[in-house]
This record gives C-alpha cells, sequence and structure tokens, in this order.
C-alpha cells in the first residue's frame, strides 16, 4: 500500500528542523527501501522551508502511520499538521525513475481535495514532466478523496493545470524539491 505524507511546519520551526536534519535523514534511512518520493516544500518565494512530503510503500495503514507521527521532526513539535492519505503510483516508479533528472526546472507538489465523484484518475496526456502522480484514497482504499502529483513545471499556473479544475474543493501548489541526502 501506498502512502502519501504531508508534514506542514509549525511557524518558527527552522532552527529546531535544522537541528534535527541528521536525525531526520537518519529516520529517513531506515524507509529507503520503501521510499517512492520524498522532498522538502518551500513557500512562494522558493526558499521559505514550510513542509515535507514522503510518498512510501508500506504494508498496512498503521504502519504508515507510525511512519508519521514517529519522525523525529513531528516528536519535537517542528510540525503544525500532517496530511496521511491512502495514494496510489499511477506512474509505477519511484522519483529516482524520472527520466528529467534531480535538477533542472522548476519543481511542484499540486494536492487536490476531493468533492465527490472521482476525477484524474487517468494520467494526464503531456507526461514526461510527472516526476510522481496518483489518487488520494481513504485507508480502505475504497473513496476518492484527491490526487496528488509531483511535477515539473514552468510555474505554479503550469503546475496547477495537470488537475481538471472545476472538480476539487481546492488546488493547492507548492514549490518542491527531490529530497534526501545530499550526494
Amino acid at each position: 500500500m501506498e502512502f502519501l505524507c504531508y508534514h506542514r511546519d509549525r511557524t518558527g520551526s527552522l532552527p529546531l528542523r535544522k537541528e534535527l536534519l541528521e536525525e531526520h535523514w537518519a529516520y529517513m534511512d531506515g524507509y529507503a527501501e520503501e521510499m517512492i518520493a520524498r522532498g522538502p516544500i518551500f513557500a512562494d518565494d522558493g526558499d521559505t522551508l514550510t513542509g515535507s512530503v514522503h510518498i512510501v510503500d508500506l504494508p498496512h495503514p498503521a504502519a504508515a502511520r507510525a511512519f508519521a507521527f514517529d519522525e523525529p521532526n513531528y516528536q519535537a513539535g517542528a510540525y503544525r499538521d500532517v496530511l496521511l492519505r491512502r495514494w496510489r503510483n499511477t506512474l509505477g516508479r519511484t522519483m529516482w525513475d524520472f527520466p528529467g533528472g534531480r535538477t533542472g526546472g522548476n519543481r511542484y507538489m499540486v494536492l487536490g481535495l476531493g468533492t465527490g465523484q472521482a476525477a484524474d484518475l487517468a494520467l494526464p496526456p503531456e507526461r514526461n514532466d510527472l516526476i510522481a502522480y496518483g489518487p488520494l484514497l481513504s485507508d480502505d482504499g475504497a473513496i476518492w478523496l484527491g490526487t496528488a502529483a509531483l511535477v515539473r513545471a514552468p510555474d505554479p499556473a503550469a503546475a496547477r493545470a495537470i488537475l481538471t479544475q472545476d472538480l476539487y474543493a481546492d488546488i493547492e501548489v507548492h514549490n518542491w524539491q527531490f529530497g534526501g541526502r545530499p550526494s
């Protein structure tokens, strides 16, 4: 089962996040085999850290909750909230398999929060810039709750356009970059 975990930072928590960086990386190293994608989220200025997203393949919802809530930054109070949802890896690959590589171009997380009828279940026609893509689902996988994607795009408006605009209660677009330990 695949899960999307989006930790949103608490205001003023950057010093704490910096202090815990090695602990965070060590924790994530323990999930290297399960990791589909990961990386920091930034404010519109592209520099101010506002959160982290991790997409992992874990055996069940309880394992996903343990992953999300045992994370060192969460335990220390750096995050204000956590969005944890089942997710389906529609591309069937990890971010490391993205043909566009780790750098070059603007990268975004697009989060569409659904309101009813499932939307955007099929891959968009333009797939070359998709790093990760799939529906957000209830814990049992039966109910569509939205769509989440990591995408390379020229700007936030182009990133937002990968989802059908009028089929969501809200669509968030956040600056994102490939995460993990520096090589």
